[in-house]
């Protein structure tokens, strides 16, 4: 048996393939663009293409995320914060919290031993610590996101971006960088602080506890992820590919529904 969890977020949409032992077949991302609908057909065909199947063949779909609701083939729709919680269950059961930072928004999500949301805390008002924040940033630097990440390692200290809005940190940090002597590495190490800080209230609102995970593509980026260690003073559990979280756990939502209406068509 198939079954497919779609996750339309607002710069990416990811499909995952679970087959009824749980194991991921198969996962791929895509750009969401102007048309998520789209994107999300193109994002399940090469899914489904690598792993050997067909759209005929998916037993049940879930569909998650901004764009959920734009898609009629799926069986069913779920909100992108239960799907964080179980997606990081698949991979951490140890795992208590989830830090999630998207395009657009930022959550804090403390999760019980299956994964089930305890509570949670949401930023999706501002686009401060957000993938969008560091998207305008790595451009003033030059640099893709994930790059900024890595030559921040290279900091002897992160210089404080106090502003919160990110029109005002953009001037902040142009004007940092133009002072002459100002290393751009302790910059970008600045950057990637102030998302931590801003998130972290979040985790504080949530009450999350340790083990914490870290989902969304801004987990790839070694200097935030970094900078919420230090201010955490704990490890992060990081899963193999962070950006397919929310989609995975639609596809273990998907699996879990999809069973469950096989079991009752056996016993009817």
């Amino acid at each position: 048996m198939v079954f497919v969890g779609i996750d339309i977020g607002s710069t990416t949409t990811k499909v995952a393939i679970l087959d009824e032992e749980g194991k991921l077949l198969s996962s791929s991302i895509v750009l969401t663009g102007f048309a998520p609908e789209d994107a999300a057909n193109r994002c399940l065909k090469q899914c489904l293409d690598e792993a050997g199947y067909s759209q005929d063949d998916i037993d049940y779909s879930i569909a998650t995320g901004y764009g959920r609701e734009l898609l009629e083939f799926v069986d069913g729709q779920v909100t992108e914060i239960g799907c964080h919680g179980k997606g990081i269950n698949y991979y951490f059961p140890e795992a208590r919290g989830v830090i999630d930072i998207g395009g657009q928004d930022s959550k804090a999500i403390s999760i019980d031993e299956a994964g089930r949301i305890i509570t949670f805390a949401m930023n999706d008002r501002c686009a401060a610590g957000t993938g969008r924040f560091l998207d305008v940033m790595a451009g003033i630097m030059g640099l893709s996101v994930n790059e900024m990440g890595k030559r921040s390692l290279e900091a002897t200290e992160a210089l404080p971006i106090s502003s919160i809005c990110t029109v005002f940190a953009e001037s902040e940090v142009i004007s940092q960088i133009s002072k002459k002597g100002t290393n751009p590495v302790n910059v970008m190490a600045g950057i990637h602080s102030a998302v931590a800080r801003r998130v972290y209230l979040l985790v504080k609102k949530a009450r999350l506890t340790a083990p914490i995970a870290m989902s969304g593509g801004v987990a790839k980026n070694l200097g935030v992820v970094k900078a919420f260690e230090e201010l955490l003073e704990t490890k992060l559990l990081i899963a193999p590919e962070p950006q397919i979280i929310g989609a995975l756990g639609a596809a273990v939502t998907a699996k879990e529904r999809g069973l469950k209406q096989h079991i009752n068509q056996i016993v009817e």
